[in-house]
């Protein structure tokens, strides 16, 4: 016999998406390059050499997608705003760039929908990068100065400000791994970009406060569950520590303790001393009193756990890496003896296992070991899946039957209602993404949308996922068993 679950008042339904990943208009009133823009343009950087210069067009299509989100009955919207189209080259004001925001914002308010405002996701300007990008101090202050302007724009409609997404990624991934944009090889600079970011998220977030004391600030972290093969063994528990240490606490423990921690910067010793000797240059007096600045929200991002071991599986599980050309390494400097298993749980086709359960469980640890201390407040920023979305016509009507994409909805769903059983302090989720976009050195290969997209008519199409997502946001309630019948 089936049953309803119930949301808590004031749960915030949302869905997400980032500037490059959607808005197009990559030269247009202004905008100069960012590093995704100079990165796809590497050979082999990006599968099929894809690129943002159009994207989903939401630039000019930013209206009719507003009206999509309201059809959908989104409560609250996640978008970033691109640095290069703000402040192209990182110098001066542009105008053209933040009356776009302004219009966007505008547009969100007119349909009730809460603009929930990410600073930087990625797309710093090229300019920047130029001259060091992350792995220099003035990266730091200069992001603070084009935060400051986005609050002179939008300060008297925006109430929630996110200073970065995902720092793992614009540091390790980017800087260590060479698989993001700007491309690097290095961990001394991932471990500088890293630490410049955080920086620069909390100069600005003191800034923002004196402003304004109303304000919801905070920032957004990939974080995931690292389990170890055999629990009883020692060197799986290294692996599964080594991961949770250079993943999830490398960014967890500034921001929440002031400090970094101890036993990953031996492990990155280890491997390198002359690129900690460096990194330990940069971290000037006070920088992390400065980094620990108090927050009103973290943003959780989650998308699958991580089964490690400390020796090789016999057979390597599916990865998520893009299969591009171009050579890339391990974004965790300490990575010897460190090898993914398989557990058998269900993927998608980005090779990423579906485990909801993971999900309760991250939630819990970072609210008993981080936020529920700092009176922080919880929120799922993303969580989604790739599928092989296929449209069909019926009656007439294009239609996207993603039932897997409606049952993983669904199921995260489930573990955050588990998660508010258990007293953590959940306050709302949102679906990445509105919108198939450009999947960073993915291309346009991957759809991780609820709203098909086709990238040679640029037709929005609501799939299966949507209608289904749509449903649960109207009734503020999930069934407890199968899945929810789909109304269109």
């Amino acid at each position: 016999m089936s049953h309803t679950r119930a949301f808590p008042e004031g749960f915030l339904f949302g869905a997400a998406t980032a500037a490059y990943q959607i808005e197009g208009a990559a030269f247009e009133d202004g905008r100069t390059a960012s590093i995704w823009d100079a990165f796809s343009r590497v050979p082999d950087a990006v599968i099929n050499a894809d690129n943002g210069d159009v994207a989903c067009d939401h630039y000019h299509r930013y209206r009719d997608d507003v009206q999509v989100m309201k059809r959908l009955g989104l409560q609250t919207y996640r978008f970033s705003t691109s640095w290069s189209r703000v402040r192209p080259e990182g110098g001066a004001l542009n105008p053209k760039g933040v009356d776009f925001y302004k219009r966007l914002v505008d547009e969100l308010l007119d349909a009730g929908i809460l603009p929930w405002l990410t600073l930087y996701h990625w797309d710093l300007p090229q300019a920047l990068q130029d001259r060091g990008g992350w792995t220099v101090r003035e990266t730091s202050d200069l992001f603070t100065e084009y935060a400051l302007d986005m609050h002179d724009a939008l300060g008297d409609r925006v109430d929630v400000w996110t200073t970065l997404n995902e720092p793992w990624c614009s540091s390790f991934l980017s800087y260590t791994a060479g698989a993001h944009a700007p491309g690097h090889y290095s961990q001394a600079e991932g471990m500088l970009a890293a630490h410049h970011l955080l920086l620069g998220h909390g100069q600005t977030v003191r800034e923002l406060r004196a402003r304004d004391a109303s304000l919801n600030l905070g920032l957004t972290l990939n974080l995931t569950v690292a389990d170890a093969v055999d629990p009883a063994n020692p060197a799986d528990l290294d692996a599964a520590r080594r991961v949770d240490g250079q993943f999830n606490r490398w960014f967890l423990d500034p921001v929440f303790r002031g400090s970094y921690p101890a036993d990953i910067i031996q492990d990155f010793r280890d491997v390198d001393s002359a690129a900690v000797a460096r990194w330990q240059e940069a971290v000037l007096p006070g920088d992390l009193d400065v980094i620990s600045t108090p927050i009103d929200t973290l943003g959780v991002n989650y998308y699958h756990g991580e089964f490690v071991g400390g020796t090789a599986p016999r057979v390597n599980p599916p990865g998520g890496d893009a299969p591009t050309v171009r050579a890339t390494s391990s974004p965790f400097p300490a990575h010897e003896n460190l090898f993914w298993h398989d557990r058998g749980l269900p993927r998608t086709t980005m090779g990423w296992e579906v485990q909801p359960e993971g999900l309760t469980q991250l939630l819990g640890r970072v609210s008993d070991e981080y936020s529920a201390a700092a009176g922080v407040a919880l929120y799922v920023t993303e969580n989604g899946a790739a599928y092989d979305d296929v449209p069909v016509i019926e009656g007439g009507e294009t239609r996207v039957h993603d039932v897997e994409r409606v049952e993983f909805v669904e199921a995260h769903l489930a573990a955050i209602l588990d998660a508010l059983d258990k007293g953590i302090d959940v306050r709302g989720y949102f679906y990445w993404s509105l919108l198939d976009n450009f999947e960073w050195a993915w291309g346009y290969e991957k759809r991780f949308g609820i709203v098909h997209v086709d990238y040679a008519t640029q037709e929005r199409t609501v799939k299966d996922s949507g209608l289904s997502y749509a449903r649960v946001i109207a009734e503020r309630a999930l069934a407890g068993e199968g899945v929810l019948r789909l109304t269109s």
